[in-house]
């Protein structure tokens, strides 16, 4: 007799779970449709980066300037990569040393906001997923602004961070 009602509860809380993780406000609640990272400094293994905008709020492109420093650590016993990355107006500059420098210069014009800090957000459920041991810092300017963020592939939230930014990283993240 408790079965029957163990099921469909069981069922509720999935999809109420599902609903936390798509960074969709639930109906009445005051919360963004954005995605926010942890705050941290770039010793730590969360993100301090902004996550890219919901298909509802669209990025708002930027000049595309940028002159960042990228230092990748694939796995903690791996030497860490360093690139430079320089745009003008969305396109690499020549001082550029970057796998895929072009990929990440569009990045940064289309979403200047991928490398802002932002305040952690404390209403966001996160999937407990593992997606490797690799970290990223990127300091330097883009558009004029500062920005100092770190990316790690600690749980759901922090591989999405990574995935968006990517491209700027220089890495999948191993995967």
């Amino acid at each position: 007799m408790r079965m029957r009602f163990v099921r469909p509860l069981l069922a509720v809380l999935a999809l109420a779970g599902l609903a936390a993780c798509s960074g969709t406000p639930t109906p009445g609640s005051t919360g963004s449709a954005t995605q926010a990272p942890s705050s941290a400094a770039p010793s730590s293994n969360a993100p301090s980066s902004s996550a890219p905008t919901s298909s509802s709020q669209p990025a708002t492109p930027g000049q595309g300037n940028a002159e960042l420093s990228i230092t990748l650590l694939e796995t903690p016993e791996a030497a860490p990569q360093t690139f430079t990355l320089v745009c003008a107006g969305g396109t690499p500059a020549a001082e550029s040393k970057h796998p895929s420098a072009a990929e990440a210069c569009a990045t940064i014009k289309n979403s200047p906001a991928i490398l802002s800090p932002a305040p952690p957000r404390t209403d966001q459920a996160c999937t407990m997923q593992y997606g490797g041991p690799a970290t990223a810092t990127v300091t330097g300017a883009v558009d004029g602004k500062e920005v100092t963020a770190a990316f790690s592939r600690t749980d759901g939230c922090q591989i999405a961070l990574w995935d968006a930014a990517k491209s700027v990283l220089g890495s999948d993240g191993g995967l």
